[in-house]
């Protein structure tokens, strides 16, 4: 084989970014691989190879301006510092009349004939009818069927190549081999979104991957024998899109100004907050403490379950630490329940509690009773014989309940919820090696699940601990949603955190891993603490409590709990929603209803990441719009819990901002397009109408509250951590990546030195920084190493 031809596609394919499927819909950034280069110069090249736009409409940055979310100040510095002194108000007008031209795809058969081929070919189970030979792969099942299509004229078996590597050889066999990766990196970017998600299925080799494989050099060879069939040229004409530098400046210019003025609000909260937290003394224990995900949408619960009681929150990625996949007792699929980054080291299960066997077998045969009738229904709707007398028949009760749903989705919701959390209360999470078979020989070693306890403790800088705690995972729920994973916990790959709560809680509580912390760690764990796994329902901000093995003494206590937990509930969905009214049925409604577009905003605004004690961000209120992890740097004494945080969770949020900045820019190149005419492919993907590339991103009604209104703000990152400065810059120095994420602006770093008064300094490029001054703009700022900035503090 062609080493130089394999070489090409891996050369071309680092620039398509992955698609996710709909059962894990992950955000990541579309542009991953362009994080090399500068964010300037990676979205100029996307909009070559994409045609797609990299930043904000112009109405939208008007709308940012009216609302006092742009300063002015800071937006006509930024314009006298590029030379440009003219008013914004023309600049704006510029770029609003600007008006992008109109491409005609030339592409467009060939593409409509690869979408209906991968369709077919890729399909997890939603076709009836499966496309004959897919065991053999791709390129083999193509070969031996395509004779039979019309559509592309007479066709003999004997004239195809029998293999992908074959076919790609013999049709560019003219070209120079100089050209191998231009024309890859075209073809493949004719459909991003289908290319995408072969490139996830190969990396991943899913189960679906192993039995009917396909890779992109199938894809290429069929789609280069279908162009060369069709005579459309296989090498760019030319005519890719091009940018204005001027208008490319003026948009960088205006990001640039939105986000510095975001910054600056965000420095007088924390330095508010830091203010706050010098005049207070130690506070009492907590009657509980609680650990939430950095979810955005965790800062909003925390901030009323702390005003509901004497409670404590931490803020923890919410795998929990545990690199696990989840086996589900409902279908026995195990599902991955860890950042996409992490490679699964265990498996969780679940088996029966002490003295309720007889139950947990009552419940596995309730569920394979479910899955017949599931399984029997499916049939009888699709067999050919059967189909039409079983609608005809079922017609009426299938009515009913499309009208129940529709006019009573609230209290329909709340009759499912009653039995949601059945399986729980019988049920216990066991957890093994990823490579073992049986729970009967558990062979997860003390010091390893020591050191996942200890992790967390560490991460989250952890002092006391209260008779309760509680992890506290999430997920949402939503009716009549394909994109409904993407707002469950994107550190447990779309799934909800629930099971990774359970797991650690029950880790914490084992007598011979509190002891084993004890005498080898000095973490002394009271013999009153109980641990408790939850989950908090993003949707209806409802926390629910796994304490069916709680013990009599903590009964009181959790009871005390679970009222004020309900008082938070009913604040926080005031607060969300926008409402004096019944907020709870409202969010219940709204978590049902399966015409709702909106069940939730998601992660919609976020734009910061903090990294530091509560007490920065306790008395503020953060609109939702920061991920929130817990840290002490007093107690993180050789910064190696902070390298992690900066390692995983900082990228990790990354990738969530990215995603909803692409695809609230372009929601049509980068987004899911309109929910009102997308039609669910293969169970894994949407498409717009009845055909073209799979959607990427996230749909246009989870980021804007009207067609052109926005709801989320396209703002990169900005993440802030309460630590040394010098602590900082050696993490730096010492993980290339994170400093090329910096350096390419891919993301912003502000860092508040705790032993220089708090004061904020922020990252400029090359391990170079300067003070963060909100009156800056009358004059130059400096820049200095981290090495020197201790003189700054006098």
């Amino acid at each position: 084989m062609n080493q130089y031809l394999l070489s090409s596609i891996d050369k071309a394919a680092e620039v398509i970014g992955k698609t996710w499927p709909l059962y894990t819909f992950v955000a990541s950034n579309p542009l991953s691989g362009y994080e090399k280069a500068t964010f300037l110069d990676a979205v100029s090249s996307a909009h070559k190879q994409f045609n797609a736009n990299a930043f904000p409409a112009a109405h939208i940055y008007r709308q940012a301006l009216e609302k006092e979310d742009i300063d002015l100040k800071v937006l006509v510095h930024l314009l006298k510092e590029n030379g440009l002194s003219e008013c914004p108000e023309k600049y704006l007008k510029l770029l609003e009349g600007h008006q992008a031209d109109e491409e005609v795809n030339g592409t467009h058969n060939v593409d409509r004939l690869m979408v209906k081929w991968l369709s077919a070919f890729m399909d997890e189970g939603l076709a009836e009818w499966e496309m004959p030979y897919k065991s053999e792969g791709f390129y083999t099942a193509w070969r031996l069927l395509v004779i039979y299509d019309s559509e592309l004229g007479a066709t003999s078996l004997k004239e195809i190549p029998k293999t992908s590597a074959a076919a790609l050889n013999q049709l560019l066999s003219e070209l120079p081999e100089s050209d191998y990766v231009e024309i890859f990196s075209h073809q493949m970017a004719a459909l991003p979104g289908w290319t995408g998600y072969i490139k996830h299925r190969t990396e991943s080799n899913s189960d679906w991957q192993q039995e009917f494989p396909i890779n992109l050099m199938d894809y290429l060879a069929v789609r280069l024998w279908i162009s060369k069939k069709m005579n459309v040229p296989i090498l760019p004409e030319g005519n890719e899109a091009h940018s204005d530098s001027f208008l490319l400046k003026l948009q960088y210019i205006w990001l640039k100004a939105w986000e510095q003025s975001w910054q600056n609000q965000l420095v007088i909260s924390l330095e508010n907050g830091a203010n706050i937290t010098q005049f207070k003394g130690e506070p009492a224990l907590a009657d509980a403490q609680m650990v939430f995900c950095i979810d955005t949408r965790s800062e909003l619960i925390r901030r009323h379950v702390e005003s509901a009681g004497n409670y404590e929150t931490f803020g923890y990625a919410g795998f929990f630490g545990i690199a696990m996949d989840y086996q589900s007792l409902e279908d026995g699929i195990s599902r991955k329940s860890c950042p996409p980054i992490v490679a699964s080291a265990y498996t969780v299960s679940e088996s029966a509690q002490v003295d309720k066997k007889g139950q947990f077998l009552s419940y596995e045969k309730k569920n394979e009773r479910m899955g017949f009738w599931d399984y029997f229904l499916k049939r009888m709707k699709n067999m050919l014989p059967s189909a039409f007398g079983y609608v005809e028949g079922s017609g009426v009760f299938y009515g009913l309940s499309l009208l129940a749903r529709t006019i009573i989705p609230g209290s329909i919701y709340r009759k499912k919820q009653k039995n949601l959390s059945q399986m729980e209360a019988i049920c216990q999470p066991d957890i093994m090696n990823i490579t073992q078979k049986t729970t009967d020989l558990p062979n997860v070693s003390l010091e390893e699940k020591v050191s996942i306890v200890k992790s967390a403790f560490d991460l989250m800088g952890w002092k006391e601990f209260a008779p309760l705690v509680l992890f506290v995972g999430h997920g949402s729920h939503s009716a009549n949603n394909p994109f409904g994973s993407s707002l469950d916990c994107g550190a447990c790959a779309a799934s909800p955190g629930r099971h990774n709560a359970r797991m650690l809680a029950k880790l914490a509580n084992l007598l011979h891993v509190r002891k084993a912390l004890a005498e080898i760690h000095e973490v002394f764990i009271p013999e009153n603490t109980l641990f408790l796994g939850a989950e908090h329902n993003t949707t209806t901000d409802e926390i629910v409590l796994f304490d069916s093995e709680a013990p009599e003494t903590h009964q009181m206590l959790i009871e005390d709990l679970k009222v004020n937990l309900w008082k938070a509930q009913q604040s926080a969905t005031k607060n969300r929603l926008g409402t004096n009214g019944d907020s709870l049925s409202k969010a219940q409604e709204k978590a049902n209803n399966w015409g709702e577009t909106r069940p939730e905003w998601g992660l919609a605004k976020n734009a910061g990441f903090i990294v530091g004690r509560r007490e920065l961000t306790k008395n503020t209120n953060l609109d939702s719009r920061c991920f929130l992890h817990s840290y002490d740097w007093e107690l993180d004494t050789t910064g190696k819990a902070l390298e992690s945080i900066m390692q995983g969770p900082m990228v990790v949020t990354q990738w969530i901002n990215s995603h909803y900045y692409f695809s609230t820019v372009d929601n049509n190149a980068y987004g899911g397009g309109s929910k009102i005419t997308h039609n669910i492919t293969g169970k894994f993907g949407v498409v717009q109408g009845n055909g073209g590339d799979l959607k990427i991103g996230l749909p246009l009604q989870s980021l804007y509250s009207s067609d052109n209104d926005m709801y989320h703000q396209p703002l990169r990152l900005t993440v802030t951590i309460q630590a040394p400065i010098n602590r900082v810059a050696d993490i730096l120095e010492r993980n290339n990546h994170l400093k090329s994420l910096l350096d390419n602006e891919w993301i912003y770093l502000l860092v508040m030195d705790p032993e220089q008064k708090n004061k904020v300094f922020k990252y400029k490029n090359s391990l170079k920084w300067e003070v963060a001054s909100r009156t800056k703009y009358s004059g130059t700022q400096k820049t200095f190493h981290a090495s020197t900035l201790t003189e700054l503090a006098v």
